[in-house]
């Protein structure tokens, strides 16, 4: 199947519209956007005291729209002051966010875009908005091309909303299996309330993802394109619950989601549903870390590590990939029974040990998968020791994107006179976090590390984030706006690919540029791999 470039933009303006329309509509019914066409200019500051907001994820929700080219956003470090200012697009953007209003009505007051089973009790709010979207909402589309294209903008963001949460759902529960992809079928053959899924049939219909004929169904080129990149709706959509209570977020009680106990189902994500995502979306880089796994278990044995630790294994899919490379690629994988394979998967998440130990077991490859705080090293060495005898600095400690879910604490050591080069927006339950600040736990981080990865390096696949105008310049090219707000409000810490490269030398870890890889190949990238040796 050849890849048409617009496409892959439709994936990236849908994951755009997933966290943007919730913002967007917060900041329009609270009355924040009108002030902002008011003043023209404010800061961060004096918007959050107008409207007794919190801090930090109105900061989140001000440089998501600055990422959409909405607004302009500038962050000064040394001050750490924070303004904001329309632009030429402000006005005309603004008058168009009450077009969100259905989708996120249906988002707060139902389960239909945050379950994985649609059921048929939502089929007339479903379909209402399916015939709005259709209609383009009654829009006359304007004249004026810059006009237009917001007009585009908004209505991509809402089908976002519309086609994301159902593609997630129709993939994980065996929608594109190669029987339905390649045959003609009926609704009723595959899902147990047919009446929906004709409703759902007949709108990708609309969108050229099926053709109908007498009752019969069937993909076309450009449905078989999404369905098999389903997953990577999957993260972004996960986080939807967390979205659905924006109100609170920016204005309410900016904790509602995150009280919860140890033992209680996480409320501000799927993580079923991400850990699917993830895994799905990850896959495309795991091939460009097998060099480097290559070259190090085909040193003399004497000069390997015993194993690899994964921190983080979501799924384990990651653990199973670096098996397979090492026994069918390496010196190593020829002397597993005098040399085994140690391979220990860690996860501070019950559900994601829970998928990952089962997806080992079902591929017969053994491997220790124990819960562990990717912020206390010391305390999973020491478990390792204790209860495995495995000592932590003789395994390859690698991890994907996880890096930047560590648990927010205050810096234990205050750089003086750090000025971040960071244009991010970093919160803690509402609180804002200074760019310094993030730069300086982000030292202690690496500093945690550096005494267990100094023998044989930490092999990191990580996401980054891209100053707000890059992104607004590059829509429809990358998912940086998602990126950066799922994570911001979901407090974790996403910096640029500099700024990490900075810290962890900072911390005595140097990335080996042998093995340094973006993605993309450009200045918006938003994905690394680096091997960080001290």
């Amino acid at each position: 199947m050849t890849v048409k470039p617009e496409q892959r933009s439709i994936i990236f303006n849908h994951l755009d519209g997933l966290v943007t329309a919730p913002v967007a509509y917060s900041l329009h019914h609270k009355k924040v956007l009108d002030v902002l066409l008011e003043v023209k200019t404010i800061s961060l500051k004096e918007l959050t005291d107008k409207f007794n907001a919190n801090e930090g994820y109105l900061n989140v929700a001000l440089r998501t729209l600055a990422s959409q080219g909405f607004l302009d956003y500038s962050v000064n470090n040394a001050t750490e002051e924070i303004i904001v200012s329309t632009n030429a697009n402000s006005a005309f953007a603004f008058s168009l966010f009450p077009l969100y209003k259905d989708v996120i009505d249906l988002l707060k007051n139902s389960d239909l875009f945050t379950s994985v089973h649609i059921a048929t009790a939502f089929l007339p709010e479903l379909q209402t908005v399916f015939n709005k979207y259709i209609n383009h909402f009654g829009i006359t589309f304007s004249s004026d091309p810059k006009e237009k294209a917001l007009q585009e903008q908004v209505l991509n963001h809402i089908e976002g909303y519309l086609v994301g949460p159902i593609i997630v759902s129709l993939g994980m529960t065996g929608m594109f299996h190669k029987y339905f992809m390649e045959t003609s079928f009926r609704p009723e053959e595959f899902h147990k309330e047919p009446e929906v899924f004709k409703i759902i049939l007949d709108f990708f219909t609309h969108l050229d993802w099926f053709t109908e004929k007498k009752g019969y169904y069937q993909f076309t080129e450009t449905g078989l394109f999404f369905a098999k990149r389903a997953t990577a709706y999957g993260v972004t959509v996960s986080y939807l619950p967390m979205f659905r209570a924006m109100d609170d977020l920016l204005f309410g009680n900016p904790s509602t989601l995150r009280n919860i106990g140890v033992n209680e189902d996480e409320l501000h994500v799927n993580r079923e549903m991400n850990v699917w995502g993830s895994g799905g979306a990850h896959a495309t880089y795991f091939k460009v870390v097998d060099d480097i796994l290559i070259e190090i278990f085909n040193k003399p044995i004497q000069e390997q590590p015993k194993g690899i630790l994964d921190m983080g294994c979501g799924n384990g899919a990651f653990l199973q990939h670096v098996f397979d490379v090492i026994e069918r690629q390496t010196l190593r994988g020829k002397m597993l029974e005098e040399y085994p394979l140690f391979l220990v998967g860690v996860d501070y998440n019950q559900a994601a040990l829970k998928v990952s130990r089962a997806n080992l077991i079902k591929a017969d490859i053994w491997a220790k998968v124990i819960w562990g705080d990717i912020g206390k090293p010391d305390l999973l060495a020491q478990d390792l020791k204790e209860n495995y005898n495995i000592d932590l600095g003789d395994l390859l400690n690698v991890r994907t994107f996880l890096d930047h879910n560590r648990i927010w604490e205050l810096p234990t050591l205050v750089t003086p006179d750090r000025v971040s080069t960071s244009t991010g927006a970093f919160a803690h339950r509402g609180r804002r976090i200074s760019n310094n600040d993030v730069e300086d736990n982000l030292l202690d981080h690496f500093n945690k590390w550096a005494p267990f990865v100094h023998k044989f390096g930490l092999l990191i696949i990580e996401l980054h984030t891209i100053p707000p105008e890059l992104t607004a310049a590059n829509l429809g090219k990358t998912a940086a706006t998602a990126y950066d707000t799922t994570h911001g409000f979901s407090d974790q810490y996403i910096v640029e690919i500099d700024v990490l490269h900075k810290i962890a030398a900072e911390a005595g870890l140097q990335p080996d540029p042998q093995y340094f890889k973006k993605f993309p190949n450009t200045d918006y990238a938003t994905v690394s791999i680096n091997l960080l040796k001290g």
